[in-house]
């Protein structure tokens, strides 16, 4: 299955995606030194002449300490700093804008070293806070409801350009002496798409000596990339997993999102099941309400007929307006009715808590705003 199903979503993109102009050329990036794995970095030492202690020393600078240059790192030579410097960034994100809602929520829209801009969101909840990161300029999904896919895909973010995201957040917690307690995958653009950025990002923010967030107040969303979900059950991470469904059958499912033409709910769902058997953890499936489109009680009905027997959560979710789009949010009313029917069928399900309704909350959504010949 995973052999037969694997490499169409190159061509399915392509056909999907809205018609871009030519690209610039872009100046090369640099690599940022939050890329590095501490067994990358311990090697990268060893191959320059350094100690490979050294790694452990500068993961403190970085992690514990999150300082913001290469100066601050007291304890390392002045020769090994100036290799750093010249070899790594150190800041490859600079913040354009920084909303706050009256909830708490705060967006931030970042530029990188390229003059592109990405997203990022600390959400604020009674347990603790939250961060949605980013992880590509764009998205070449072609989502119709979503903001994100304006444009298409830019470019792929370095695993450091993501680690990144959740450092700068976390320096301006530090002010209030508050710290990062769960990371969600669900930014601008598909994890799965930017896969080993992703793995790197997922290893860095679990490592004891990096922001050491536990794997399981982490959780990754993909839109549907049936080989890459093999491939995730078989890490053998204890990271929460989320799919993105939003439709309980082909013919709906394909019409919000075009991945479905390349893989199949059917394929799907198969590899939700292989990756509940394998891992022993259970999916949320995240579903948009739109009204008039996937938001009924017989649509409810059909849905759980769908996923009864997978180990796994509904999180319903009322999408937020996006000017480009055509989509209505649901009804409060529908909203609660739908829930409703899914509960009586014995499912598993939540609304997803509305937050950054006042700062254009939708994902894509600023940076559709603020930047908008980047998503043309």
């Amino acid at each position: 299955m995973k052999e037969q199903i694997a490499g169409r979503i190159e061509d399915l993109v392509q056909e999907a995606a809205p018609k871009r102009r030519e690209k610039k050329e872009k100046p090369q990036l640099k690599e940022s030194i939050y890329s590095l794995r501490l067994d990358e970095l311990q090697a990268w030492l060893e191959e320059h002449g350094e100690k490979k202690f050294r790694a452990a020393q500068i993961y403190e600078w970085l992690y514990s300490k999150r300082v913001k240059t290469y100066d601050d790192m007291k304890n390392l030579p002045k020769s090994l700093r100036e290799k750093l410097e010249e070899n790594f960034l150190l800041t490859t994100l600079s913040t354009i804008i920084k909303q706050e809602s009256k909830d708490g929520t705060i967006k931030f829209l970042f530029q990188l070293q390229d003059g592109y801009s990405i997203e990022t969101v600390l959400m604020r909840h009674d347990y603790g806070n939250s961060i949605c990161v980013t992880t590509q300029v764009g998205c070449r999904i072609g989502c119709t409801f979503c903001a994100s896919t304006l444009g298409g895909l830019k470019r792929h973010l370095l695993a450091g350009e993501i680690v990144e995201q959740v450092v700068k957040v976390q320096q301006i917690l530090d002010e209030t002496e508050e710290r990062v307690s769960s990371i969600v995958i669900m930014g601008i653009g598909e994890p799965f798409d930017n896969y080993d950025a992703m793995m790197n990002f997922l290893k860095i923010m679990n490592h004891d000596k990096g922001l050491h967030i536990g794997a399981r107040h982490i959780t990754v969303s993909t839109s549907g990339i049936v080989p890459k979900i093999y491939e995730f059950a078989d890490e053998g991470m204890q990271i929460n997993f989320a799919v993105s469904l939003h439709a309980p059958n082909q013919e709906a499912r394909q019409k919000l999102m075009p991945i479905a033409r390349a893989y199949k709910l059917e394929e799907l769902l198969a590899a939700v099941k292989y990756y509940t058997e394998k891992t022993g953890r259970r999916v949320s499936f995240e579903y948009g309400l739109m009204s008039g489109e996937n938001d009924s009680v017989e649509v409810a009905n059909e849905l759980a007929t769908l996923i009864k027997g997978i180990k796994c959560h509904v999180n319903l979710i009322p999408i937020n307006y996006v000017p480009e789009r055509d989509y209505v949010r649901t009804s409060r009313s529908s909203i609660f009715a739908f829930e409703k029917a899914l509960k009586a069928r014995g499912v598993n399900v939540t609304i997803r808590r509305e937050q950054g309704a006042d700062i254009a909350a939708a994902c894509g959504q600023l940076r559709a705003q603020e930047r908008a010949e980047e998503t043309k």
